[in-house]
């Protein structure tokens, strides 16, 4: 089971519906749902479009680190 609870953290703190970040990575609601609840994993390019929306290392998003580390 592969759970990200930064995907929610993050989604919530940028006022963003998961209808609004599935559209981002195009996918649906659903799906995007089941990689917030962990039902899913998230493919990594879909990731990378995450972490550059949101600005954060991947090491961020799955919680290898506490820090957001901006990209450059």
């Amino acid at each position: 089971m592969y759970y990200y609870k930064r995907l929610r953290d993050l989604r919530e703190d940028s006022d963003l519906t998961q209808r609004q970040v599935a559209e981002l990575i195009q996918t649906t609601q659903q799906v995007y749902s089941e990689y917030e609840k962990g039902i899913r994993e998230i493919p990594l390019f879909k990731a990378i479009i995450l972490a550059k929306h949101y600005n954060v290392s991947l090491d961020y998003i799955t919680e290898l680190t506490d820090e957001k580390r901006t990209l450059k």
